[in-house]
């Protein structure tokens, strides 16, 4: 049996399993990227290489330095905040998390923005006596940021590898604010829905009682004498601030990588003591990790067996030689939509955007346009708990797999139609 055949059982097998959560989510991402390689389909160090990548430690690390903002009372003070200028009044409470969250991910790593968001919206949450609950913000934080991050170039991954295929082409580089074009209709469709349709729709699919995260539990100090806090803690307070700052700082000017920044930011909080050494393996959420890593491991198992690149032409060959631009942007971005909700959406754009570059380039269609709609896409990913990191980590608000598809899903679907119907206005198609 061939490789590509291999490789796309194991992948529809993982789906099924995902689906229907019969195994724990982190076992089956890693029991695909095992079976990946014991069938040959791609090396062992090929498919465990994933836990090394940038990405994770940039999860690893920001995860600690939000931690550490808790840990020190800094996430509770910016959550009392806004529960002020908020109000207990979830509408108003999501309608703040837009103006807080977007302008963060437009510029800086949207992972890092839901990492740093959780531990504040639980803090409000705490103190809104059961008005706020995770299990109707959560998801909606992990949204707000993926769409965000689709705004400007620096805003997620996908664009730079687009990027940097274009710098090599000699082909027009992306503007900086380029893809708000689609991006705002994208984050004005999102409002709209949680606002609206989505409000409602929430209570009926969120039917689980709501979960006390063991992490980050509070006691209700609301009528209780406040505590004088030392020196030494209002120290650590500055200290973790000025540590999330460094981050920032270091994601905007490129000082290293988003990894080695984040992991550079979570030592600081744990040898200034803003949180202990032990509190951090206590408190990592360790489903996030190996999802991620494991999703490059199926990335790999997809491009060196040829299935994804079977797949995408398998897609654009049913529709024949005579297809049009936006009818093959259509459908390039749909398969990135597809294969983004079930790997990272950096590992969708590294495989798909090579094959839309060489697709349109043959049959004599702008590639600019066609890897533009892929880069797009691939931010275009909120079905599934797997489809990026922001959505991943906000797996700690109980949400079973089937809740992203049925709340995630039905926005997925509304943004991919809202940005095909966009492209021709935006793109040369």
């Amino acid at each position: 049996m061939e490789t590509s055949t291999i490789a796309l059982i194991i992948i529809g097998v993982m789906m099924i399993l995902y689906i229907s959560e019969l195994l724990p989510i982190a076992t089956t991402s890693i029991l695909a990227c095992l079976a990946l390689a014991i069938f040959g389909v791609i090396p062992f160090p090929v498919a465990l290489r994933g836990f090394g990548e940038n990405v994770v430690f940039l999860i690893v690390g920001m995860v600690v330095v939000g931690d550490a903002l808790f840990e020190t009372g800094v996430a509770e003070l910016v959550g009392r905040k806004l529960i002020s200028v908020a109000g207990a009044s979830e509408k108003r409470f999501v309608g703040a998390l837009f103006l807080v969250i977007l302008p963060i991910s437009a510029f800086l790593s949207n992972t890092a923005t839901v990492a740093m968001t959780l531990p504040i919206a639980e803090s409000s949450i705490k103190k809104s006596g059961g008005k706020l609950l995770k299990k109707n913000l959560y998801m909606i934080i992990g949204l707000i940021s993926v769409v965000g991050g689709g705004l400007t170039i620096v805003g997620s991954t996908p664009q730079v590898i687009a990027q940097g295929l274009f710098e090599d082409r000699g082909i027009t580089p992306i503007g900086f604010f380029e893809l708000s074009l689609i991006g705002l209709p994208i984050v004005a469709l999102l409002f709209l829905y949680v606002m609206t349709f989505g409000d409602k729709l929430k209570t009926r699919i969120f039917d689980f009682p709501e979960v006390d995260d063991p992490k980050h539990v509070m006691h209700d100090e609301s009528n209780a004498v406040p505590v004088k806090k030392t020196r030494i803690e209002i120290a650590r307070m500055f200290i973790s601030v000025a540590v999330l700052v460094f981050c920032v700082v270091g994601f905007i000017t490129g000082l290293w990588t988003l990894g080695i920044v984040a992991m550079v930011g979570a030592t600081l909080c744990i040898v200034t003591g803003c949180i202990s050494q032990q509190k951090v393996f206590q408190k990592m959420n360790w489903t996030t990790v190996v999802i991620m890593g494991s999703s490059f491991g199926v990335a790999a198992g997809l491009e060196h067996s040829g299935a994804g690149v079977m797949i995408a032409h398998g897609m654009i060959g049913l529709l024949g030689e005579s297809i049009t631009p936006w009818l093959l942007s259509a459908v390039l971005a749909l398969a990135a939509v597809l294969f983004t909700n079930f790997m990272s959406s950096t590992a969708t754009a590294a495989l798909l955007i090579p094959i839309a570059a060489i697709v349109s380039a043959e049959l004599g269609y702008d590639v600019r346009s066609m890897v533009l709609a892929v880069a797009i896409a691939a931010n275009v990913g909120y079905a599934t708990p797997i489809s990026t990191p922001p959505i991943t980590m906000t797996l700690i608000g109980g949400y079973r797999f089937m809740d992203y598809v049925k709340f995630g899903g039905l926005f997925n679907l509304m943004a991919y139609l809202l940005m095909i119907a966009m492209f021709p206005l935006v793109l040369n198609v």
